[in-house]
Parts: structure tokens; C-alpha cells; sequence
């Protein structure tokens, strides 16, 4: 089977705050379907180009409910493991009335062991399978505990060896490694491997040292990367190629209802113009639009757009693309 993308990494269960409130005085928690390589390739799937995700859930109810989504998506799950034995990683997401952050809780390691994202490992993999697909993408959330940080490091140079492109998005959440020191070393060593990677402005700082969309892709262009995106949330975001080509663009005006996944939607609509092999402008166009129609409901895809609904949207912004 040939693919245009795939996502290896986690997928869990996030239980979102039904308010803006502090954990403790949240009233209620909504279940989501959750992991941001799963959240851009549901994504890819309904803007119409074929996807597939390389991952692994618990024996349990909440595995069955993420393997049906993917499936209902129109995700090809036929490379992900059921763990026997073990539980889906599940997240508690809150949004800080205060501050408007998110700020997440994991049900994970380093926290506690035998989660199933956590434990995937290489003869869960089918090498051939990441051979026959466009771009794989990756998420740094995976690289924080082993062995699924060797598998996935594993799979990537399969990859590269065999002319896959590769997607990095560094999804940091330092509440999931042991120290900021190997986060340092293992992505500095996705991003020599990386193609394409993108950024919020929080993640550039940690990684690169700064949070200037221009200068954060000077440094990461100096680990080999071709293409890099800075994701600057309600101010818009910032694309550029190596060679020298670039657009920043500001974001799309709706009611932010929830924040989570909105940069996977992003991620989603980047990798599909560059499928597509849109220009720039229009790649960033669209990534935006969906990152923006992301934040209007509860969930990180609830409100992931269809290709007609995506069209729409933007031709109300004078915007008209040939999906």
C-alpha cells in the first residue's frame, strides 16, 4: 500500500476541561481523542490524501475507542499494536483561567510504567510499510522514553535510507522526559534526520535559543533542514525554505473555544500543501485555516475541517485554493 504520510508516535486519551478553570475546580472533563501525530494524519485524511499511523494502545476501552476514530477518519490502522497487558496513555488537559495556558497532566512514563504509546518496539514495525509512503511524520513526544525513542529513531533512518521525507514536530512536553538534557540531545539528533520541521515560538526557544521566527530557522537550517515553520499562535505564523523562500502570514479571526491540537491541525494542512506541492503562500494559507478552525470546538479534532469545509472557509476570506 502506498501512502502519502504517516505518523508514528503516541496516541492517547485527552480528558479536556469542560471550563477554563483550575484542575481542582474544573466541574467536569470531556474525552478526546488525543497524540499529536494521530491528530495531523486524521487531519491529512479528511482534506482527502491517504494516510496510516504506526502506533500502539492498551488492551482496554479507551485502545478501542482511538483504534475506531483513526479507522472512522479514514486512517489506515493496520500498523497499530494492541499491547497486551498494558493501559492507553491518558492526558488531563486544563486551560488556566488566569493565564488562558494550557497545561497538561500525564497518565505516562516517567510517571508510571507499562503505558502502551511508551512501549512500542521495532518488531511492531513493518520497515516496508514506512518505505512505501511520501512523508512520515514524527513527534517528539514519542522520543521521550524508550524503547519506543530507539524504535522510532530506528524507523527515521529506515526512512531517510530509503528517500522518505521526514516531518519532525517537537510536541515538547517536559513533564514526559527525565531530564532537559536528553531532550537536547534527542532532538537535535531528529532534527539532523528532519526534512521539515516546525516550531511554536515556545518550542524554538528551548530548542533553538530564541523565539524569532527568522532566526529560529537560521538554527535549524544548520542541522540540515529544508523547511521549517514557526507557529506564533493568535499573531499567525512564519514559513521558510532553505533556499531562501519565505512568507509569514497573520492568523485567521475566529472564537477560540480549545487550543489543543490546534498545531497539529496546522501540521496537517502544511503536509498536505507540500503534497500538493502548493507555493509557499498557500501552503501557509491553508495551515493556518485549519489551525484556526481547530481552536472552535473541544477536542484537537472535533473540529479538524473536511476538504469542502476547508474550501469554504477560505473562500470567505477571498482565499480560493484547488483542493
Amino acid at each position: 500500500m502506498s501512502l502519502d504520510i504517516v505518523g508514528i508516535g503516541e496516541v492517547l486519551i485527552d480528558f479536556v476541561g469542560t471550563e477554563p478553570r483550575a484542575y481542582v475546580d474544573v466541574p467536569a472533563f470531556q474525552k478526546c481523542f488525543g497524540g499529536a501525530p494521530m491528530n495531523t494524519i486524521v487531519g491529512v485524511a479528511r482534506l482527502g490524501l491517504k494516510s496510516g499511523a504506526i502506533t500502539a494502545v492498551g488492551e482496554d476501552p479507551f485502545g478501542d475507542f482511538l483504534i475506531h476514530e483513526l479507522e472512522k477518519n479514514g486512517v489506515d490502522i493496520s500498523h497499530v499494536k494492541v499491547k497486551k497487558g498494558m493501559r492507553t496513555t491518558i492526558a488531563f488537559v486544563a486551560n488556566e483561567p488566569e493565564t488562558g495556558e494550557r497545561t497538561f497532566i500525564f497518565y505516562r512514563k516517567p510517571w508510571i510504567t507499562g503505558t502502551a504509546d511508551s512501549s512500542l518496539s521495532i518488531e511492531d514495525i513493518d520497515l516496508d510499510y514506512i518505505s512505501n509512503t511520501g512523508i512520515l511524520h514524527v513527534s517528539g513526544f514519542s522520543l521521550s522514553q524508550n524503547p519506543s525513542r530507539k524504535t522510532i529513531l530506528s524507523a527515521v533512518k529506515h526512512a531517510r535510507s530509503s528517500d522518505v521525507c521526514i516531518s519532525f514536530d517537537p510536541t515538547l512536553r517536559i513533564d514526559v522526559w527525565n531530564s532537559e538534557r536528553t531532550i537536547r540531545r534527542v532532538y537535535g539528533e531528529i532534527l539532523r534526520m528532519s526534512n521539515i520541521a516546525t516550531f511554536s515560538q515556545e518550542e524554538a526557544s528551548f530548542i533553538l535559543g530564541t523565539c524569532d521566527p527568522e532566526k529560529a530557522a537560521r538554527k535549524a537550517f544548520k542541522y540540515g533542514v529544508e523547511i521549517v515553520g514557526i507557529k506564533m499562535g493568535a499573531e499567525g505564523a512564519f514559513l521558510q525554505r532553505r533556499t531562501g523562500e519565505k512568507v509569514m502570514l497573520p492568523a485567521f479571526k475566529v472564537k477560540a473555544i480549545d487550543t489543543t491540537g490546534a498545531g497539529d491541525g496546522w501540521n496537517a494542512g502544511l503536509l498536505v500543501g507540500l503534497i500538493k506541492g502548493w507555493d509557499m503562500h498557500t501552503c501557509l494559507s491553508v495551515a493556518n485555516a485549519v489551525g484556526a478552525l481547530v481552536v472552535t470546538k473541544h477536542g484537537a479534532i472535533t473540529a479538524l475541517p473536511y476538504r469542502h469545509e476547508l474550501k469554504e472557509f477560505l473562500k470567505t476570506h477571498g482565499i480560493d485554493v484547488n483542493l
